[in-house]
């Protein structure tokens, strides 16, 4: 497929404006989809509804988010990344204007998908746009720029939106999104470049209705798992849609022509390894930050303030290593990287276990600066491995594939860290409050054992194309 661009002719090297852009858009996103959490309770007093059904708003963004990355490749090629990257900006920024002038929960809930149509747009075409100018021995650095949203919003959200909330309004998780909006799109009009396909295969309908229909279905049966109390017959139902779409989807696209989702990348060690073994890593790792707090207040009875600092220690462990991520890797490669941050982070994990209402805040804090430690590097290992040996030519099928993957990932974590805890809870009637969150720790340790022993697997010289220079 040829590539027509209005970059000078012989450029190699990546856009580093461009990927801090990208990571900026990036940030917003992962920020938006889970700071609204600490900002419920004032939204339903002035939206007159309970604060459980602030609920919906998260899952109707969730949803938006989900369905629409698999067609957002297709969208960047047929229409061009500047086109497809600006109006995304547009969208997620209108739609976080609406969102703080929603006189009701409904209206809340169509500028939240409206802003999900944006999100998905903007951070893979984005992306795509980056890792396709790189050369190969630049994929570190690349990464590098591109990771580090996802390491620190989900960690300050809680914070950052119980400050806005508690000393301003909830309108303001919202209203900050507008300038930042703005300047992204002034930016993204002189750093993305004006690339498109010449030559673009029709759109695979079919197969977006039954992308489409799996992961919603999916992302609302996660959701209502951590209902209180639980509808395990809509669960189960929500549930068995999603399986079954899926596996048509699955089917039909090992038979399409023009697939919407291009499942050969998967054919490839390295990808499959930063897409099986790295999915279950995302999984567990975004499962974290949604346990910690819960038990810092729930379980040991703190405030939500002293919560929300104590984890900030999560947020230094990866600012601190970030320098470094991409010299150990270059250094030992990602076999011996993935080795340590795995069973490193089982360690920290089994480690949060063993945490309690008396355990000196000395100790907590390292624990937790260990974790961010360790998270910081084996998400900036696996998110460079999975493209390290994916040819130009099918960049964006590959990342139009591991951006879904990635989705359904961070889903899955809050969900399966939500359900851990309630099956803890029920099998330990009586038990301290914290039991419930020790005991999901310790099983989270032990589901990351899998990426050890995939890690094992490697090739020692997996990935050496990006490794060394």
């Amino acid at each position: 497929m040829g590539i027509t661009s209005t970059t000078a002719a012989g450029t190699s090297s990546f856009s580093r404006a461009l990927a801090l852009l990208v990571a900026g858009t990036y940030f917003m996103e992962i920020l938006d989809g889970t700071i609204i959490a600490t900002a419920a309770a004032g939204m339903a007093t002035d939206l007159h509804v309970q604060p459980v059904d602030i609920n919906l708003a998260m899952t109707s963004y969730l949803i938006t988010l989900a369905v629409g990355i698999p067609i957002s490749g297709w969208l960047a090629e047929r229409f061009g990344a500047r086109r497809v990257f600006t109006a995304a900006i547009a969208i997620f920024t209108l739609a976080s204007l609406l969102c703080a002038l929603s006189p009701s929960l409904a209206f809340l809930c169509g500028a939240r998908m409206l802003q999900g149509l944006g999100g998905a747009m903007m951070v893979p075409v984005g992306r795509l746009v980056v890792l396709r100018d790189a050369d190969r021995k630049e994929f570190l650095e690349a990464i590098a720029y591109l990771t580090w949203p996802g390491l620190i919003a989900p960690v300050i959200a809680p914070a950052l939106g119980g400050l806005l909330t508690t000393y301003a309004s909830w309108h303001w998780i919202f209203l900050i999104n507008v300038p930042l909006g703005a300047i992204a799109f002034g930016v993204a009009l002189r750093v993305v470049p004006a690339i498109r396909a010449r030559k673009v295969p029709p759109p695979d309908w079919w197969g977006f209705v039954l992308t489409g229909t799996s992961l919603a279905a999916l992302v609302i049966g996660l959701d209502l798992i951590g209902a209180a109390p639980t509808p395990w017959a809509a669960v189960g139902l929500w549930l068995g849609v999603a399986a079954a779409s899926g596996a048509s989807a699955l089917r039909w696209f090992g038979q399409a022509r023009h697939p919407l989702l291009d499942l050969r990348a998967l054919r490839i060690p390295t990808f499959r390894v930063g897409n099986g073994g790295g999915a279950l890593y995302r999984l567990v790792i975004n499962a974290v930050p949604f346990l910690l707090p819960l038990m810092f207040m729930l379980g040991f009875g703190w405030t939500a303030f002293e919560a929300g600092l104590t984890t900030m220690a999560v947020f230094a462990g990866n600012v601190l290593i970030k320098p470094a991520t991409s010299p150990l890797i270059r250094r030992f490669g990602f076999r011996s990287v993935l080795l340590l941050s795995n069973a490193g982070g089982a360690v920290v994990l089994w480690l949060c276990a063993l945490l309690g209402p008396d355990t000196p805040l000395a100790v907590i804090a390292a624990v937790l600066l260990a974790s961010g430690v360790l998270r910081s590097v084996g998400f900036s290992a696996y998110n460079t491995l999975q493209f390290a040996d994916v040819p130009k030519a099918r960049m964006t099928g590959a990342n139009t594939l591991s951006s879904t993957i990635a989705k359904i990932a961070t889903g899955l974590g809050v969900a399966v860290g939500a359900l851990i805890l309630r099956t803890a809870e029920a099998l330990l009637p009586g038990a301290g409050p914290e039991a419930g969150y020790q005991w999901s720790f310790a099983v989270l340790g032990v589901l990351m054992l899998y990426p050890v022993a995939e890690a094992l697997a490697m090739h020692p010289t997996a990935g050496e194309v990006v490794r060394t220079r």
